[in-house]
């Protein structure tokens, strides 16, 4: 971990001696707890040396607290090169200032992770509701800063989002213009705000935090405005130009973050306005300048796919509302992943994805899942299944690129 987010546990509390933290050097992210499972099949050679967060660092209380009342302790994967924990919609109902439980497990898991930066596909708040008053949206946004900003500044985990229909909806009128353009101006006061700042390294602020561009490490972050399902022209023209840019192709991976995804994968949103308009030609978009993985929420579910080249994490939701896959009879899960990236992965697998049902802690694994769903606007694959890999049955009741 850096110094700076070394010092913010030391401020914490989380490490017992301050003599002792200062005699030793800060462990290599690249040695967390390789010897636990993951979702992935590869068998990893323990070093003698690893350490597990927990050994690197003593953990909150609640924290410590909250893993022994699991009886087992959560499996924790082998760290990659840089490591993210992925999560999404953590709303509850129109205008809500409480939080389901496991946003605040969640919180409270974090150190156990120790990401090197935390991703929300966006819903942070519960608004999109025209009859909401300033003080009601701006009483959301510090039940928000309560729940989940703040815990994440004080322990120093950097927060990449998008924003979501009920953060800021980008829906328009006939006449053009916002129909929530009130919660759209106090969402941008909130993030605005610089006691607010998020704590990423940002490349072009642009219009945020609605359009920017984030570092981290070696990957290159972008985050547009999915809140709605068409991007206007003019953001187009600013994604393309930024993605087309030095610091997005010097980059060792591109990552796009947006709220509503490209294609359907679940039970009552599969259906227009409900994905992205045009999402072939934004995937095709995508993959002129090598984006890797697009991150997106909106569809309340967990589903690892790809479609052509582009990786689709669709998120599953932990705040209220999980709902179940397409053509599947999968219970709807409240899920969260840990996402490790291994830049220099002998088998050209770049990401590996360990995901857990954030309200029994087990482990949601590929085989668990559909090979593929089949929505209004197109097949999504499993990300371990490839065209060549479907039976004859399978491609007549698929659409894949």
């Amino acid at each position: 971990m850096g110094w700076k987010r070394f010092l913010s546990f030391v401020a914490l509390g989380l490490i017992g001696s301050l003599v002792v933290a200062c005699s030793q050097a800060p462990p290599s992210a690249s040695t967390a707890d390789e010897t636990s499972a993951t979702v992935s099949t590869e068998v990893v050679t323990p070093d003698d040396s690893a350490k597990t967060a927990s050994e690197s660092a003593e953990l909150p209380a609640a924290t410590q607290e909250l893993l022994a009342s699991l009886g087992a302790e959560p499996k924790n994967p082998p760290r990659g090169d840089l490591r993210m924990v992925v999560m999404s919609d953590l709303n509850g109902a129109y205008g809500s200032t409480d939080y389901d439980p496991e946003i605040d497990k969640t919180m409270t898991l974090m150190p156990f992770w120790h990401p090197d930066l935390v991703v929300c596909g966006g819903d942070m708040v519960a608004g999109q509701d025209l009859t909401l008053t300033p003080e009601q949206i701006e009483a959301m946004w510090a039940a928000f800063d309560d729940h989940v900003a703040a815990p994440l500044r004080t322990a120093g985990f950097p927060y990449g989002f998008t924003i979501g229909n009920h953060d800021a909806s980008g829906a328009q009128g006939i006449d053009g213009n916002f129909l929530f353009k009130q919660e759209r101006d106090l969402a941008a006061a909130y993030w605005q705000n610089p006691e607010h700042e998020p704590g990423v390294e940002f490349v072009d602020r642009f219009e945020f935090p609605f359009y920017y561009t984030f570092r981290q490490g070696d990957i290159f972050f972008m985050s547009w405005d999915a809140s709605s399902n068409k991007i206007p022209t003019d953001k187009l023209a600013w994604v393309e130009q930024a993605l087309a840019s030095e610091a997005a192709q010097s980059a060792r991976m591109r990552i796009l973050l947006g709220h509503l995804p490209l294609y359907a994968v679940t039970v009552g949103r599969d259906q227009p306005g409900e994905v992205m308009n045009d999402a072939d030609q934004l995937r095709a978009m995508l993959e002129k300048y090598d984006v890797h993985t697009y991150i997106s929420g909106h569809h309340h579910a967990y589903y690892p796919g790809h479609r052509g080249n582009l990786q689709l994490l669709n998120m599953g939701v932990i705040g209220s509302g999980p709902r179940p896959l397409i053509d599947s009879d999968l219970p709807p899960w409240k899920a969260l992943t840990v996402l490790d990236v291994d830049l220099d992965a002998p088998n050209g697998e770049l990401t590996r994805y360990t995901t857990y049902n954030i309200q029994t802690m087990e482990l949601i694994e590929y085989d668990e899942l559909p090979r593929f769903l089949t929505g209004h606007n197109g097949t999504v694959l499993r990300r371990d299944v490839e065209v060549a890999g479907l039976s004859a049955n399978e491609k007549a009741f698929s659409r894949p690129s």
